[in-house]
């Protein structure tokens, strides 16, 4: 309507374009691009949709078996510390035979030291014990009563045996004291007395060996049986340990195992809850975009609507043909350019400044850095700190805001790239599964026609049947009726002749008679003669009739049973045919529909996976220009972007007065 009116109204003024004309078109580019606005919306919340649908049951099958996953966990921690509170209690159990054990190893080796140092002590003193009286007996044996002295000394050695009986002590004291009077005695008595002594040596001697060789044969003793008590402690022992060792090392593993489960636990439970929280906080937002979009769509279509109200006065004849009565119709527009007064002069620190960021731009081919070199060289010190500091915050804040949006990017994209595969392939099988059931189902068709074709024309052939029954059983009904009447007129016919013949014979027979005995009458007439030869031919003929009409109407019998028996064969036959093919119509009928309400059904699956897998791939489309960039990547826009930072913090030190080298 619009655009008639305009067509009309250019027609009747010139070819100029009007104010209004403009505003109109203005007013249209604004519909236009509204209404392509509001279908893009709706192509992105379906997608929306679908990746909140989507999202939310994964999640809440997720949390279902991270639940699940607890229950198991929390079984197996209580299952894995009662197992090692049971090796706990048979490890101290083992500990306290293990200690007990170790004290009798201890104190047998400490018995047995003790031991074992008296008898090296004892065994020293007899041996030297032993050699001091084979000494002395040599002595004494070498010496003479002239040198008592040798022997003294030798007696002096025996005497400090701890094991010398008190009486051989006091023999020999006896005899020290005799060899050390003022007068020696005789050399005879000095031999009578030595040989007492060595006597008692020799004596002394042998019965110290035999101590020395009991107490070796006690230490002996002493030793194996220390070492079979130690052996046995010891093989006790290290059962004891190794059996303290494996219930260790399995409680080692069972606290281990019970750590990890809690560690497990720990990260099932805090994915779980944090699943639950984004399950919940992406359900609200969902509901809350829903509503949104809902209200956008409202709003978007009111506006639409306002501004082709708009359009529609702005038309019409009272404002488009008013515009081009009393306004002008070109406009010119002159364009002013203001110019900025500054009352400060740029500062050597701020051109410093100025220089440093445009290198920086040139190194990091930075265009903000070398956009806003341009505004520190020309706007004035303080409002130049100032949109430093704004930038810096202003590039932080793109910063935090790429590191959310690649965190979105990454996930939108992994979601979308399983919904548009998974669509993907749903299509194709559903596209196959249509083509198999669409060629089935007119296969079905193809046959249906054919049977409800085959089963018109046999009720064709049966009406064609019954009609020429019908006339064949009429037409017999009457040749029989007819045939039945003609046979008992011929018969009354042939009745009739031959009662007239019997007559007729009869009077012939009479007039003969009576012709041999009178005279003939004077009229002259000679006795009647019937047809003669012809009457019996033309009863013969007669007869022929009868007898035709007779086979006529037994032949006509006879056909008309065989007929009716063929006809009734027939359409029994017929009948069975019908029922059969009627019963395989309703069947592939049947078949036909159910496969047909599968395929409408594929076919809204279709509808609905390819509605889905066009919104993925429109979202897709749509997250390419901001997640899918052929431009530099995320990690190099980082990079970039903090250096930008650096770079600025650097030149807003130079302007804070910090001495920076630059």
């Amino acid at each position: 309507m619009v655009s008639v009116l305009l067509a009309g109204a250019n027609m009747v003024t010139s070819t100029k374009v009007t104010p209004v004309q403009k505003v109109i078109e203005l007013l249209q580019n604004m519909v236009d691009k509204g209404t392509k606005e509001k279908q893009d919306e709706q192509v992105q919340f379906a997608s929306f949709k679908t990746f909140c649908d989507n999202t939310v049951g994964q999640k809440q099958a997720a949390i279902a078996e991270a639940t699940e996953m607890i229950e198991v966990l929390t079984a197996d921690i209580e299952k894995y510390e009662a197992e090692a509170a049971e090796l706990s209690k048979a490890i101290s159990a083992h500990d306290a035979d293990i200690s007990t054990w170790e004290g009798d190893v201890q104190a047998a080796e400490k018995v047995r030291e003790i031991e074992h140092v008296d008898y090296v002590a004892t065994h020293k003193d007899y041996s030297e014990s032993i050699n001091a009286l084979n000494g002395a007996i040599d002595v004494i044996k070498k010496a003479s009563g002239k040198t008592p002295g040798a022997a003294a000394a030798a007696l002096m050695q025996v005497k400090t045996s701890r094991f010398l009986p008190k009486d051989a002590t006091n023999v020999i004291e006896s005899f020290l004291a005799t060899s050390n009077a003022e007068s020696a005695p005789e050399a005879n008595a000095y031999e009578s007395q030595s040989n007492g002594i060595i006597d008692m040596l020799e004596k002394l001697a042998g019965k110290f060996e035999d101590e020395r060789s009991t107490l070796e044969e006690e230490e002996t003793n002493a030793k194996h049986s220390f070492e079979m008590l130690s052996a046995d402690l010891t093989n006790t022992l290290n059962a004891a340990k190794a059996q303290r060792e494996e219930k260790s090392v399995a409680k080692g593993k069972a606290l281990q195992a019970a750590a990890d489960a809690k560690g497990a636990l720990q990260d099932t439970t805090t994915t779980r809850d944090d699943d639950s929280k984004y399950a919940a906080d992406l359900t609200a937002t969902c509901e809350q975009k829903s509503s949104d979009f809902a209200n956008r769509q409202i709003l978007r279509a009111e506006e639409i609507e306002a501004v082709k109200k708009a359009m529609e006065i702005l038309g019409s004849g009272a404002v488009a043909g008013a515009s081009e009565k009393h306004l002008p119709q070109l406009m010119q527009l002159k364009a002013s350019s203001f110019a900025q007064l500054r009352s400060d002069t740029i500062s050597p620190v701020q051109k410093s400044v100025a220089a440093y960021l445009t290198k920086q731009a040139g190194k990091l081919n930075s265009r903000i850095l070398s956009v806003f070199a341009l505004r520190v060289a020309a706007d004035p010190f303080k409002k130049v700190k100032k949109m430093i500091k704004d930038l810096i915050v202003k590039l932080m804040e793109e910063a935090n805001a790429e590191t959310e949006q690649k965190g979105f990017c990454d996930k939108e994209l992994a979601t979308n790239e399983h919904t548009r595969k998974e669509k993907s392939e749903a299509v194709v099988m559903l596209h196959a599964e249509i083509d198999e059931l669409s060629a089935s189902v007119a296969a079905l068709a193809e046959q249906i026609t054919e049977l409800t074709k085959q089963v018109a024309e046999l009720d064709a052939a049966v009406a064609k049947a019954t009609a020429e029954r019908t006339s064949e059983k009429e037409k017999n009904t009457v040749v029989i009726k007819d045939a039945k009447a003609a046979q008992t007129a011929v018969a009354q016919a042939l009745s009739v002749l031959n009662e007239f013949y019997a007559k007729a014979a009869q009077a012939t027979s009479f007039a003969q008679d009576m012709s041999e005995s009178k005279e003939p009458e004077i009229f002259g007439d000679e006795p009647y003669k019937g047809m003669g030869g012809e009457s019996g031919g033309v009863v013969g003929m007669i007869e022929v009739i009868q007898s035709d009409f007779a086979r006529l109407e037994s032949e006509t019998s006879a056909s008309e049973a065989e007929s009716a028996k063929e006809y009734d064969e027939f359409m029994t036959d017929s009948k069975v045919d019908k029922v059969s093919k009627s019963s395989d119509i309703e069947h592939q009928s049947e078949s036909k529909q159910s496969q047909e309400s599968s395929l409408q059904e594929k076919k809204v699956d279709l509808e609905g996976t390819q509605k889905e897998l066009d919104a993925a791939m429109a979202y897709y489309e749509k997250l390419k220009p901001t997640c899918v960039s052929s431009g530099p990547s995320y990690e190099d826009k980082v990079a970039a972007r903090k250096a930008e930072i650096e770079s600025l913090q650097t030149a807003l030190q130079v302007l804070n007065g910090e001495d920076i080298a630059m």
